[in-house]
């Protein structure tokens, strides 16, 4: 399964995003990882020319409602319909409207790393 992994928005911060590539890849997925400061736009286009079968979306700057938003919408102008998730600073109770907003997942503040790869097993049963 190929994974990229995506900063959105002014977000600088990337080491957490960067351990879960590394993890992903420990766990035998190809990632790749567009760097920091990247608009939707420009996620929903790389993911689009490396194939991706699914989007990590990693955001720290407590924009994740409104970006999610424009990724929904994105994935629809540009009719890509691969799963996406996100994580970050994300609090708990906004997992619930970034699901309903059409994240396959969200992982809140605090998820263990361990816990975001078991997912990403799950999700390659059913792509």
């Amino acid at each position: 399964m190929k994974i990229l992994l995506s900063k959105p928005g002014l977000d600088g911060h990337d080491v957490g995003v960067k351990v879960l590539a590394h993890a992903l890849t420990e766990a035998g997925y190809q990632v790749k990882y567009s760097g920091l400061r990247k608009s939707i736009e420009d996620i929903v286009r790389m993911a689009r020319e490396y194939n991706a079968d699914v989007i990590g979306l990693s955001i720290l700057s407590g924009t994740h409602l409104i970006l999610c938003e424009k990724m929904k919408q994105e994935m629809e102008d540009q009719k890509l319909t691969i799963p996406w998730v996100v994580g970050g600073n994300i609090p708990a109770q906004d997992v619930e409207q970034l699901i309903k907003t059409g994240a396959s997942a969200a992982f809140a503040t605090g998820t263990k790393i361990q816990d975001v790869v078991d997912y990403f097993e799950e999700l390659k049963i059913s792509i």
